[in-house]
């Protein structure tokens, strides 16, 4: 059986989506008992350093690695089509701001459903459960600033060489 691109992206983006709906109930469980948001925590600051030294922690090399190599394509099209840098055209364009979200959204979508997944996965192998708040920011942060970072600075290097 052989899977269209966008059938598997939609296959991840639910998987990504089920994760997260079977660790939030344990999640509601924690805020009830402790009476604190674990991602707005004193423990999550702790407990930070613990991701980079444990199960998981290739990902923080891997995922930002591939994110670079996607926004580096997305800065040579950028300089093909003679468009602006992404990152001041998003903040300061708002006539291109949707078309560039879903272009970015676009480009880097499984990488981030997979980063929510693997931080999923790394929280439970860690600390014994997981918590959904905090896989949903530090797994689109890994990705989604060095793909924007690397696609403005290569659309930038790509004038500076015509």
């Amino acid at each position: 059986m052989k899977f269209s691109r966008k059938t598997l992206s939609t296959i991840i983006t639910v998987a990504a989506g089920l994760v997260l709906l079977a660790a939030l109930p344990s999640a509601i469980v924690d805020t009830f008992e402790t009476g604190r948001v674990y991602l707005f925590s004193h423990q999550f600051l702790q407990e930070l350093p613990q991701r980079f030294t444990g199960p998981g922690r290739m990902r923080f090399i891997l995922q930002p690695a591939v994110a670079i190599f996607l926004g580096i394509r997305g800065g040579r099209v950028d300089a093909q089509m003679g468009r602006s840098p992404y990152l001041y055209a998003l903040l300061a364009r708002a006539d291109d701001r949707k078309a560039l979200l879903r272009s970015g959204l676009a480009a880097v979508r499984d990488l981030v459903c997979m980063s929510i997944v693997l931080d999923m996965v790394a929280q439970f192998l860690i600390y014994g459960r997981a918590y959904p708040g905090a896989a949903v920011v530090l797994g689109p942060v890994l990705i989604c600033l060095p793909y924007s970072m690397a696609r403005a600075l290569t659309l930038r290097a790509m004038r500076l060489l015509r």
